[in-house]
Parts: C-alpha cells; structure tokens; sequence
C-alpha cells in the first residue's frame, strides 16, 4: 500500500507542472517568440512590417500592438489610415 501512495506522489509531482500555465494575459510575449510590429517612420510617414521593436528616440514608431504573425501585422498595416501607402 506504501509502494502504490509513493508512487502516486511521485506521478503527480513529476506530472504537477506540466499542468502550468504558458501565457500570462496583458504581458509581452516570451523572449524566445517572434512579434511583428508595424513601424512608421517619422520623417517620411511611411510604415512597414518589422520584427523588432523600434527602439525610443529613434526615427521609427510602432503604430497599434505587437501582432503573433506576420500576416496579421501585414493586415493591420492596410488597415491603418495614418501611413502613406
């Protein structure tokens, strides 16, 4: 009886973070992921699609929120009235 409750314990405490949460809501994502921003320059009012956040006091500004992919930054870059095409 001993053997079956130590190896019950030993299951669920191997098997306890496997349960965890990945994703905190409202956070940036992990360091090892990828995020796609979309970037205006200041000077010429122009945007595009980069895949890092431009750094503070440069000429580039990130328009919106970081988006997960490509495609969705991609779509948020038509979408947007304040950059010239």
């Amino acid at each position: 009886m001993k053997k079956i409750l130590l190896a019950t314990a030993a299951i669920l405490a191997f098997a306890a973070p496997s349960f965890a949460q990945d994703k905190t809501v409202g956070q940036a994502p992990p360091s090892g992921a990828s995020s796609f921003y979309v970037a205006q320059d200041t000077a010429t009012m122009k945007c595009q699609v980069v895949n890092a956040q431009p750094a503070a006091g440069g000429n580039m500004k990130v328009i919106g929120a970081a988006h997960p992919t490509h495609a969705s930054a991609e779509t948020a870059l038509t979408a947007d009235k304040t950059c010239i095409k």
